[in-house]
């Protein structure tokens, strides 16, 4: 993508399911229409076997897992050492150059951590600050839930997903190819 044309910043929130589909199908709609693409996903451990993972990869598309999983299944410190690793790995790729659309898959879920401190590994400051001085023209789609509203003010397009109704409530577990 060359040119003067502005980088957007694009949020999916909210506490509905496909936020991370949204932006999945947005990086391969980019994809399509010749952009670089790159997806990093915060939470999500590369020990799990992801549906959008297998199919990415067979597109060529990047997509990295920095994450560890869920934060209740690992101790706090190791979440914050995959949260410190993951934000510096995130900052080096998206200054390359060799990209034109990165997806920072549930980056808003990492922000939103209050089961232990993140400020010192992941500082929102320094996400806002990411965003005002990244590359003019790579466009930025943050996923997850608990978007913080510094970060809605930084962005271009801000929607949100809201649940109306969901199967879990009728305690149907997970179901692989729509979670997973």
């Amino acid at each position: 993508m060359k040119g003067n044309k502005k980088g957007l910043t694009i949020i999916y929130t909210g506490n509905g399911k496909g936020k991370t589909t949204a932006a999945i199908g947005l990086a391969v709609r980019a994809f399509g229409q010749g952009l670089r693409v790159g997806i990093f996903q915060f939470i999500k451990s590369p020990e799990r076997d992801y549906g959008e993972k297998k199919t990415l990869e067979k597109l060529g598309i990047e997509i990295v897992q920095l994450g560890i999983g869920f934060t209740w299944t690992k101790t706090p410190e190791e979440h914050r050492q995959a949260l410190k690793r993951g934000w510096e790995f995130v900052k080096e790729k998206a200054m390359s150059g060799l990209y034109d659309l990165i997806v920072l898959d549930e980056l808003n879920n990492a922000l939103a951590i209050t089961d232990f401190s993140i400020d010192d590994v992941l500082p929102l400051e320094e996400v806002i600050q990411f965003l005002q001085q990244k590359p003019k023209e790579l466009h930025v789609v943050i996923t997850g839930r608990n978007a913080k509203p510094e970060l809605i003010n930084q962005a271009d397009l801000v929607s949100e997903i809201q649940e109306v109704k969901h199967y879990y409530n009728e305690r149907i577990p997970a179901v692989k190819g729509i979670e997973y």
